[in-house]
């Protein structure tokens, strides 16, 4: 864009505010750059003015700056990015031509599709993920266990269905119904918590093709993370010791819950209608699991609507128990996928059907809305990289650099009406990984987006009329308010999560490997062993939990173990050089085609320089192969010979 693109040699980078009203010559100014009015305005050529739309870097720029798009992009620290001033920021984004201002209203259009898609895959994928692990998630919080269990069962459940505010709903049910205590259901939405926040981490996965990119947007996704980690392993220790969070949510509450209604946000109102038309999940399976109703998935199949018609009145309207209604006479009957009263019957339904099948379709709808994430997500990168290209970092960073309190409210704000933190934290990282966003923001609109989620519970504990529901569901609030408080207003401990969120992102530049390693040992297989160890003190008998405090000796000494060579025995930079030795040979595997035919291009170059034929050489090659073990004896008693006679 010019106008943009022009706008890094104005008076602010070139001489202090309020000083250039007096340089009228471009003799003057620092830049050597001619401003309109100056006395020798009418003395510059044409062939002296600076295209600067040729110019791809901040060391050929006159003033250093950065511009979107620049080669040297990704060098430039975030201590580095000069000041620029609102009248700027408002003349880079309000003051255009006719041609750019359709450039930006197709952009525009452009972004507002890719984003509407985006967001029905992230639907469309929850959907699929409560119906391929409903059943699973619905059993596993059935249960009453122990503190440990509880976090890793709450965590366990959300990444199974992608939805936390569907897990912390069904806690909040749960305990409504007296099927789960207070205290088991605090420990559960503190690890649901934590299983939110795989979803934006699997979508910095689709900035896989850029490296730098990958690399932010990675660490945007995992500060997110991190700070839930770090929140659980101080809270949860001390709410097992002093139950704080039980007894201060237990003072604050009312002696009666009014009967609320169910409130839904406006973007699940848009998108929704048109994600159920192909997946729509049944999430009483999951509730009715939890709470004992039924003791199985079997219980909901074979799909059945009467008289063969596919529609919420004949297949998925419930049967008055009390009015005598059966199911099969007077009510159909629906499993993990169910129909809706105003779109009726999605496209993957099917009367009939048994668990199988309608797991089937989760997983093959599961696969399609990853397909559809990453174009989507590929879409809406590319139509940013245009629409910013040649932006000055300058513009970006006064435009996005928000103060740290406003962006939790806006965090908050966005998740409130999207009724999802996962979707407000999907859609920020692509942000992170085109750096329009820098970490330092990404962190406040991360725990905003932790606030906002905790509505969404405080609904359910309304709907469900019950106090202990509502206690619940404050705790899951002031959790995250405690966490905040900890980790986000003391500069030290705030740097904690960046940089460690840093080093896993640039983790990436040595391998792509890293982030699904991530996921897998971070979201399973640590909760699957604590939950297995759990599992053994909760067996309640004496050769079980000797068995489980040995194990648990034995895990404490390896991770001592782990961190002494990691950190004492260059574990670290062992590991490095293992990602780097990796990385270079897949470099070397890319280029080796190429590196063949420069070769041989070489060595013919070289053949015909001395003379000698390729087929010679080719012969020569192969009789010294074919070579047998005494002419190679007598060459060498030959050579010996010689020598002694010298």
């Amino acid at each position: 864009m010019s106008t943009t693109e022009a706008q890094d040699t104005t008076k602010s980078e070139t001489t202090p505010v309020g000083e250039d009203s007096a340089v009228k010559s471009r003799k003057d100014r620092p830049t050597g750059s001619t401003h309109f009015g100056d006395a020798d305005w009418d003395e510059e050529r044409p062939d002296e003015i600076e295209d600067e739309s040729v110019i791809r870097s901040r060391k050929e720029r006159p003033t250093g700056s950065t511009h979107f798009g620049d080669a040297d992009w990704d060098e430039e620290q975030v201590d580095e990015i000069g000041d620029a001033t609102w009248g700027e920021v408002a003349k880079a984004c309000c003051v255009h031509d006719a041609k750019e201002w359709g450039k930006i209203f197709v952009g525009a259009c452009g972004a507002l599709f890719f984003l509407y898609f985006f967001l029905f895959a992230l639907e469309l994928l929850g959907n699929s993920a409560k119906v391929l692990g409903g059943c699973r998630a619905g059993g596993l919080l059935s249960d009453e266990t122990n503190p440990v269990a509880g976090l890793v069962i709450g965590e366990l459940a959300t990444a199974l269905i992608q939805s936390s505010s569907t897990t912390t709903s069904i806690i909040v049910s749960l305990v409504g119904a007296d099927a789960v205590s207070v205290n088991s259901g605090i420990y559960l939405v503190m690890g649901a918590n934590i299983g939110t926040s795989v979803t934006n981490t699997i979508v910095s996965m689709g900035q896989m093709a850029d490296g730098a990119q990958l690399e932010r947007a990675f660490a945007g996704a995992t500060v997110h993370d991190l700070f839930n980690l770090l929140s659980v392993a101080i809270l949860f220790p001390l709410e097992v010791i002093s139950h704080y969070l039980y007894h201060l949510t237990n003072a604050m509450l009312p002696d009666s819950v009014g009967d609320g209604e169910k409130w839904e946000g406006p973007i699940k109102k848009i998108v929704s209608p048109f994600a159920g038309r192909v997946l729509k999940s049944n999430k009483d399976v999951i509730k009715d699991i939890a709470t004992g109703k039924v003791d199985s998935c079997d219980a909901y199949y074979p799909v059945l609507c009467l008289d063969g018609i596919e529609d919420y009145k004949h297949c998925a309207s419930k049967c008055d128990k009390d009015a005598g209604e059966e199911v099969g006479v007077d009510c159909g009957r629906v499993g993990l996928i169910t129909c809706d009263k105003t779109t009726g019957c999605p496209a993957f339904f099917q009367n009939g059907a048994n668990l199988h099948d309608d797991s089937i379709s989760g997983g093959v709808c599961l696969v399609l809305s990853l397909f559809l994430l990453i174009v989507c997500l590929m879409g809406l990168v590319n139509v940013l990289q245009r629409g910013l290209a040649g932006m000055s970092t300058r513009i970006i960073y006064k435009a996005t650099n928000v103060n740290g309190l406003i962006g939790i409210v806006i965090g908050a704000a966005i998740t409130i009406l999207v009724q999802s933190s996962s979707i407000t934290t999907s859609v920020l990282t692509p942000f992170v990984g085109l750096g329009v966003i820098q970490l330092e923001q990404m962190l406040p609109l991360t725990l905003g987006a932790n606030i906002g989620t905790t509505i969404t519970g405080l609904l359910a504990a309304m709907v469900s009329d019950n106090v202990d529901a509502l206690q619940v569901a404050l705790c899951h609030l002031f959790f995250n308010i405690s966490g905040i408080v900890i980790w986000y207003p003391i500069p030290i401990m705030r740097r904690v999560p960046l940089r460690g969120a840093r080093a896993l992102g640039r983790a990436t530049r040595r391998s792509r490997l890293v982030p699904p390693i991530y996921i897998i040992v971070v979201f399973f297989v640590i909760p699957l062993l604590l939950l297995g160890l759990s599992s053994l003190f909760m067996q309640k008998t004496v050769g079980f939990t000797v068995l489980g405090s040995f194990l648990v000796i034995g895990v404490v000494l390896g991770i001592a173990r782990f961190i002494w060579w990691w950190k004492k025995q260059e574990g670290l930079q062992k590991c490095l050089a293992c990602l780097d030795r990796r990385t270079d040979m897949n470099n070397t595997m890319k280029t080796l085609p190429e590196d063949m035919q420069f070769l041989k291009s070489k060595v013919s170059l070289l053949a015909e320089h001395t003379g000698l034929p390729e087929d010679e050489e080719a012969g020569d090659v192969q009789k010294g192969s074919d070579g047998t073990a005494e002419e190679v004896a007598a060459e060498n008693e030959e050579v010996a010979v010689e020598d002694k006679e010298d």
